[in-house]
């Protein structure tokens, strides 16, 4: 029978489930391999043919390592809390739950029709109330931890508190707020429980404290920076401002220094590691203090050209620095409150993006150079960061550009401070040269410049060397309903864990998805929604929670009693491939490095790093189609459509079509016609009889009508079509249009891999004879290849080889059963349906296919003893021999000749000249 890829991919696919064939087990004498793809958001669009890129190279290579002798786990899951499911859920009314349930059956369907080798039985929803409990658990836990720069590690609160009440404060080094009490034991015996609460609440790796965010009122909800586009919420396209709020942080920046080292030790892409690096933004430099003229307070900036403070000649705070009222004279107060109304328009990534702006205000205040006294202009302007740093800036316009052009705009002095400076046109930070202008320090170079401030400064109580770090806390808290309830009870004004026999803490019924009247998170309309000591934080997590840990819930699904054992946990110890995209860099991927790290320090996991090797796939973008409407003369659209080709010669605007009722460009006109109402008595201008479309790439989205459903592929083509299609399109780290016209070419590579197991008459028939040389060479070819290219995830240069192998087999006239055998254990990994129906045909056992051996390479097969010599009769190829390397040119002539085929070219007739270029050709002249 021929090749009925429906029956036999719909066979398989209930066999895999039923027989849970893919089932990794949690401990075997087999070496292990974790294989994990970004699990999804569930959307209610389900999955496009892009979506799939990755989890098809990722199911590509657990297969294969399963062949390999590996216990391979290789799971899927739902990361299915999320805002959209919330904004669904307020125009309809629908709970969240209701339509990430029938999202998720959607994905589930989808996902099982392309065949993937997910052991489904750990299958995790970040939803679930099995599965959050293990989110606020390990929320708990950063909550009773601190960071102890002597260790280099979190450490249990109590070890803090039992330190404080031996020693007081002396003695501890710790990741902390900046304003943190000094105090004696006996002090700290006299707190009151909340005075000492309060204290703690500044070493904690979670917190409480004032943050800007971006709130989208429109949303009600505080979003994260990659949430937000020029000043607007990417989702909805609402405006988004800039807004002080108590918020849930963790203190991530505990952990700068290792996780900057860690990228130094994982197999990452080189680029995805610099976003990092750059993120986490390491520099050395100084703290120095300003004090303000008139006033007991300092303004504190972190620089990394201390050497230059004599070049100071203005200080910038960020609009939304504390003392900034306090600082603004009565003068002033109108230009800067209306310049802080400015800025909270902008996001911070506008901010930073915007070089060429010069924009800031003068707050009528000054501070003092704590090395000569002189006074200085304190002013805020927007390039300015509140969370950066200390959220404020010493200006050198002589050395550093954006100083320079605010210097230049406001008519501020610069100070030139190295005797080899040009700043007649821009700023110049050189190092080179000796210092002028810069009182004790003239005459000296960078180095001894450098050092000769930073002793002075500590010297005098101004300030000291230090190391900073760009990256900020992370804020912990969305003012919406669709995420996880922090566990935390709020009494006396300070917040308290529940307890663990308490979790989860679940999510309350609400009777609206908004804030409450008063301005309250959603979960202010719960009812009788209260803890008996206090009330609820009603603040939920954010999307980042549960995605930051869900590899490790994978090792141990279904445990009641911790978030993964130890045993488990101690097997699988990490993530061996994970395959997902750049876009993560530095929100999950950062995050998820961050808890391991947490985890590890207070010896609930084992490994410092949890992804070994990180691959980004790239984007399948859309290819999109266009026809052209005619334009008259008044410049209105009519109902004529122009073929491409015609374009030229008419006046026309282009719309985009479905590209699902396009083939090979050529539109399906009746198809055109009945998709709108308006097109029914479309008319239309052909070329040859046919309208030809335009094409353009781009994005793949609904709004360009060039999303591709890979059920419809599947529904034509079949799963392993679609499979080794999107392997095809080229290599898996580079992005790649989407173009259907090419998938034909696939189908009809498997149809004929298929053929070569059946007889002209399509009966299954394979021979046990010894293969050939000639077949041993073309398999043993394939199974080097594949090996090659999928160690190294070359998926694309694989389905090349396996086509090249499959015409050699055929050419061949190959049906042997040991030569095709293997060949159905090295494309199975690729085209797992068709593989799994040829394996049983062969006389194996169900369900087998999976963990057969690898085919073992033997280069002894590869070694050329033959030539396909190409023989020519009068000058014009008629057929390829393969006849040994071994013979001199008479045993050549003697051999082609006794050839039947030869013979009845020849007709018969004796040849007038034989030619024999060994190794090369056979030329005969009859």
């Amino acid at each position: 029978m021929d090749y009925q890829f429906k029956d036999i991919e719909q066979k398989w696919q209930k066999f895999w489930a039923d027989n849970g064939t893919f089932k990794a087990e949690d401990n075997s004498t087999k070496p292990k391999y974790y294989v994990l793809d970004m699990f999804p958001y569930p959307s209610g669009a389900g999955l496009h043919v892009g979506h799939p890129l990755g989890y098809i190279a990722s199911d590509i290579f657990a297969r294969y390592k399963r062949l390999k002798g590996f216990n391979v786990l290789h799971p899927m899951g739902y990361d299915s809390f999320g805002l959209p499911a919330e904004q669904y859920a307020i125009q309809t009314g629908q709970h969240p739950a209701i339509t990430t349930e029938t999202n998720i059956a959607t994905y589930r369907r989808q996902l099982d029709q392309i065949g993937f080798s997910f052991d489904w039985s750990r299958e995790v929803r970040t939803s679930s109330p099995g599965y959050y409990k293990w989110t606020q658990w390990i929320f708990m836990q950063l909550f009773n931890s601190w960071y102890n720069k002597a260790a280099d590690k979190a450490e249990n609160i109590d070890k803090l508190v039992a330190h404080f009440a031996q020693n007081g404060s002396a003695g501890i080094n710790a990741v902390c707020d900046e304003e943190v009490l000094t105090f004696s034991a006996a002090e700290w015996k006299a707190m009151s429980h909340n005075q000492q609460q309060e204290e703690l609440l500044k070493y904690r790796l979670t917190y409480l404290r004032e943050s800007t965010v971006n709130w989208c009122p429109a949303l009600g909800t505080v979003l994260a920076n990659d949430e937000v586009k020029d000043g607007f919420s990417e989702r909805g396209g609402y405006p988004v401002e800039q807004k002080k709020m108590m918020q849930w942080s963790m203190r991530i920046t505990a952990y700068a220094q290792r996780l900057l080292e860690g990228l130094d030790h994982i197999d990452w892409p080189e680029p995805l590691k610099e976003m990092q690096r750059n993120w986490i933004g390491r520099s050395v430099g100084a703290s120095v203090k300003f004090p303000i003229e008139q006033s007991t307070h300092n303004i504190e900036v972190f620089t990394t050209r201390v050497d230059t403070i004599f070049g100071v000649t203005f200080v910038v705070l960020a609009p939304e620095h504390e003392l900034v009222s306090e600082l603004t004279t009565p003068r002033q107060k109108a230009t800067v409150e209306a310049y802080i109304a400015q800025t909270k328009k902008k996001s911070e990534l506008d901010r930073m993006a915007d070089t060429k702006t010069v924009s800031g205000a003068f707050t009528g205040s000054y501070v003092l150079n704590p090395l000569n006294g002189e006074k200085v202009q304190l002013w805020i302007a927007d390039y300015v960061l509140a969370g950066y740093g200390t959220g404020a800036v010493m200006a050198v316009p002589s050395g550093d550009q954006r100083d320079y052009l605010f210097a230049k705009h406001f008519n501020l002095p610069i100070v030139p401070i190295m005797d080899i400076q040009n700043i007649e046109t821009e700023a110049d930070p050189t190092k080179d040269g000796c210092y002028i202008n810069s009182d004790f320090m003239n005459g000296l170079d960078y180095k001894d410049g450098t050092a000769a401030v930073i002793a002075k400064l500590e010297e005098i109580g101004a300030g000291k060397a230090k190391v900073n770090f760009r990256m900020r806390d992370a804020i912990f808290g969305r003012q919406r309903y669709w995420g996880e309830p922090v566990p935390v009870y709020f009494k006396d004004g300070l917040p308290y864990l529940i307890e663990e026999n308490e979790l989860p803490l679940v999510l309350p019924e609400v009777d609206k998805y908004l804030p409450t009247e008063s301005g309250e998170p959603p979960l202010g309309r719960a009812t009788g929604w209260k803890h008996p000591l206090g009330e609820y934080e009603l603040s939920t997590m954010p999307g980042w929670a549960g995605s930051s840990w869900y590899w490790y819930r994978y090792m141990d699904a279904h445990n009641d009693e911790e978030f993964a054992s130890k045993k488990a946990v101690e097997y699988w110890k990490d993530v061996d491939l994970y395959i997902g995209g750049s876009e993560h860099a530095t929100g999950h991927l950062l995050y998820s490095r961050f808890w391991n790290k947490f985890m590890k320090d207070i010896g609930v996991v084992f490994e410092e790093e949890p992804f070994k090797k990180l691959i980004n796939q790239g984007m399948i973008q859309g290819r999109s189609n266009f026809v052209y409407r005619l334009v008259d003369e008044e410049g209105r659209g009519t109902n004529t459509f122009v073929s491409h080709g015609l374009i030229k010669k008419y006046k026309t605007s282009p719309l985009h079509v479905d590209v699902n009722i396009v083939d090979n460009d050529i539109l399906n006109l009746d198809k055109f016609k009945r998709s709108r109402p308006e097109y029914e008595t479309a008319e239309f201008i052909l070329e040859g009889g046919k309208y030809i479309c335009g094409v353009e790439i781009e994005k793949m989205s609904k709004s360009k009508f060039n999303v591709v459903n890979p059920d419809d592929l599947i529904e034509r083509y079949g799963a392993d079509t679609l499979r080794m299609y999107e392997m095809f399109l080229g290599p898996l780290e580079q992005s790649k249009p989407w173009n259907t016209n090419g998938i034909e070419g696939v189908f009809k590579f498997l149809r004929k891999f298929w053929r070569l197991f059946h007889n002209d008459a399509w009966a299954f028939s394979v021979s046990t004879a010894e293969p050939t040389k000639a077949e041993l060479k073309s398999l043993h070819k394939i199974i080097r290849k594949v090996e090659e290219d999928v160690e190294r995830f070359s998926f694309n240069t694989s389905v090349s080889s396996f086509m090249i192998a499959v015409n050699e087999l055929t050419d061949l006239k190959c049906n042997n059963k040991a030569v095709l055998q293997d060949m159905v254990i090295t494309l199975s990994p690729y085209a797992p349906h068709i593989c799994e129906e040829l394996w049983v045909l062969l006389g194996n056992q169900a369900g087998t296919l999976s963990y057969a051996p690898y085919p073992k390479f033997n280069p002894a097969y590869l070694v050329e003893d033959e030539f396909a010599y190409p023989i020519s009769i009068n000058g014009k190829t008629k057929m390829n021999l393969n006849i040994s390397l071994s013979l001199d040119p008479a045993a050549i002539e003697a051999f082609v000749l006794a050839n039947a085929d030869v013979q009845k070219y020849l007709d018969g007739k004796p040849p007038k000249k034989v030619i024999v270029v060994k190794g090369r050709i056979v030329n005969m002249v009859v």
